[in-house]
């Protein structure tokens, strides 16, 4: 399966109502693609339902490495990080949000 089909295969387990689950199968496929940017995001939103804020953040701090001219990367790690109490990271994140759409 390509890393495209594993995430759309993720993306159906958490539309099915298996959040947890979706998120073991996308961990599972960054950990064999870290670099892909996608999977990354999806993990930060998905980690802050569940309530893992530092998984969140940490993924969606990777989402903003790997496409750094992405408004919407920077917003959404301003989201995780507000959520883990990580404010002054959150702040900026958003600032770096704005910038990159001005």
């Amino acid at each position: 399966m390509t890393r495209e089909e594993r995430y759309a295969a993720a993306e159906k387990i958490k539309n099915d109502g298996d959040l947890a689950g979706a998120v073991a199968a996308m961990e599972a496929l960054v950990a064999e693609e870290p670099d892909f940017a996608l999977a990354h995001s999806a993990l930060g939103a998905w980690c802050t339902r569940l309530e893992r804020h530092q998984d969140a953040v940490r993924h969606a701090r990777r989402a903003c490495e790997l496409e750094p001219r992405d408004p919407f990367s920077y917003t959404a790690l301003s989201v995780a990080c507000m959520r883990a109490g990580l404010i002054p990271e959150a702040e900026e994140a958003l600032a770096k949000s704005r910038m990159l759409q001005g």
